[in-house]
């Protein structure tokens, strides 16, 4: 794999001197950061809409993806895990969303502890089938779920859950993930034959479009599109992180991930829809640092922080739709004013959004997306919370890494001591990690989670030891 496209060709990838428009994509909390929204209200009639060349749909620019569902009680998400999906809101928000003309909604077995499908049928199948599309997954992790029978009624749950005869977008979920990536690709898809009967419902019409979502080992992805150019498998769509922190610095934040220029560039030259996921890094893109926040706000006043990624990933021509994760109701809304309609990136917009992924890139946080993929812990670890923590303290300038005799020291400590203790109840702190390694295997972004928690835990007992006199 090369970088065949370079760091400076964004507005060459998208097709031109403007850009395009596309929709948002994003496991159930409560508990992120609210985006920071303008006081505009969303306009109805005003959506961004792409074509899929395949089927001739009409997909909405921005995608909602049911990862994120809001849970009942205030901040729930992160202090009881298991607290139910509040379902009217749900209901409200998909219903606000299909006003404005939101029309692609993601979800998965795997979501919200198994729940979201459920939840995603519910809300939906108040309104007209042809008022929607829905994309959901062959999430067969679990090596129970590898026998051709146990995947094949894992799709008809789907059907059953989501309350319809067939799904609009299915996908084999996060190939390339694993330590032996081929080895679990072919035990998920291949040796049980259920790749095969996936195209076989195709042709029945259970299923309109077959695509995969892709994290981890890129010699996956390019074996698969290989199979596409051979005529072995027709993908429909592809789906990928795109942000513009991971257009170049995706696998050097992490050697397991690709950078997104790659990924696309491989898509578009084959007429492949894109569609795009983690636009905000699961909040990242969001919650950035103070420094960073002032600059956007200093060239675009009236506009949130997170309408700069969302503009980002809605602007290459080749994407068919951008998911987001919308918890709160003001999620939505800002994400709507950035969709309907998009306003394209200028390739001046753009070269300052590269500046800024220097600016967080040099950072060195650790690449936590709070997707959640890494829950629950067998030990009630609160893992994303305990990384988003030690995240932000680096991105607010409260790392107290310099020393007792540096003169920030004793501001430092406390702010992330208290921080700490306020965000993540003790019992579900780092130090109850006791390495087992069950959260690596799925995390998308290939952290060593028990290495960052004994390292986090080691940080947080030296600095409750060296209290300042």
């Amino acid at each position: 794999m090369g970088k065949d496209i370079s760091r400076r060709s964004f507005i060459k990838a998208i097709g031109g001197g403007t850009v395009a428009a596309a929709p948002l994509l994003a496991a159930c909390t409560d508990g992120r950061k609210k985006t920071s929204a303008t006081q505009n209200e969303p306009q109805k009639g005003k959506m961004t809409y792409r074509t899929n060349p395949n089927t001739g749909d009409k997909v909405s620019l921005l995608g909602y993806g049911m990862m994120r569902l809001p849970v009942e009680g205030e901040g729930a998400g992160r202090e009881n895990p298991d607290a139910p999906i509040d379902q009217d809101m749900v209901n409200r928000e998909v219903d606000y969303a299909i006003e404005h003309g939101v029309n692609y909604f993601d979800t998965s077995p795997a979501y919200c502890r198994g729940l979201s499908e459920r939840a995603t049928g519910i809300a939906l199948s108040r309104h007209k089938r042809s008022d929607y599309f829905i994309a959901t997954k062959m999430s067969n992790f679990a090596p129970e779920t590898w026998t051709r029978e146990a995947s094949m009624q894992m799709f008809e749950n789907s059907l059953k859950e989501l309350q319809v005869d067939y799904v609009d977008y299915l996908l084999l979920h996060s190939i390339g993930q694993g330590s032996d990536a081929l080895g679990m690709f072919n035990s998920r898809y291949m040796d049980n034959g259920i790749l095969d009967w996936l195209v076989e419902q195709k042709a029945k019409g259970r299923i309109r479009n077959i695509g995969f979502s892709y994290h981890g080992d890129v010699r996956i992805y390019d074996m698969l599109l290989k199979w596409h150019d051979e005529g072995r498998y027709h993908w429909d769509f592809v789906q990928i992180e795109l942000n513009y922190l991971d257009w170049n610095y995706a696998d050097e934040i992490n050697s397991r991930n690709t950078d997104a220029v790659y990924l696309y560039g491989e898509l578009k030259k084959r007429g492949i829809p894109a569609i795009i996921m983690e636009p905000l890094l699961g909040g990242r893109l969001v919650r950035v640092p103070d420094f960073v926040a002032a600059k956007m706000k200093e060239r675009e006043p009236e506009r949130s922080v997170a309408s700069w990624a969302i503009r980002f990933a809605g602007s290459p021509d080749g994407v068919l739709t951008v998911l987001s994760g919308m918890t709160h109701m003001e999620d939505l809304k800002d994400n709507l004013l950035s969709t309907a309609p998009l306003v394209p990136l200028t390739a001046e917009e753009n070269s300052f959004l590269m500046e800024i992924a220097d600016d967080i890139y040099n950072l060195k946080t650790i690449p936590c997306n709070e997707c959640n993929y890494c829950m629950p812990c067998p030990y009630g670890i609160d893992i994303p919370g305990v990384l988003s923590h030690y995240n932000k303290c680096i991105a607010d300038g409260n790392m107290p890494n310099r020393g007792a005799q540096d003169p920030d020291y004793r501001r430092e400590r406390r702010a992330f001591l208290v921080g700490y203790d306020r965000s993540v109840p003790r019992l579900r702190q780092a130090s109850h990690c006791i390495g087992c390694g069950q959260c690596n295997e799925h995390c998308p972004q290939g952290i060593d989670i028990p290495k960052e928690m004994q390292r986090i835990d080691k940080f947080v007992e030296e600095l409750k030891q060296n209290e300042p006199a």
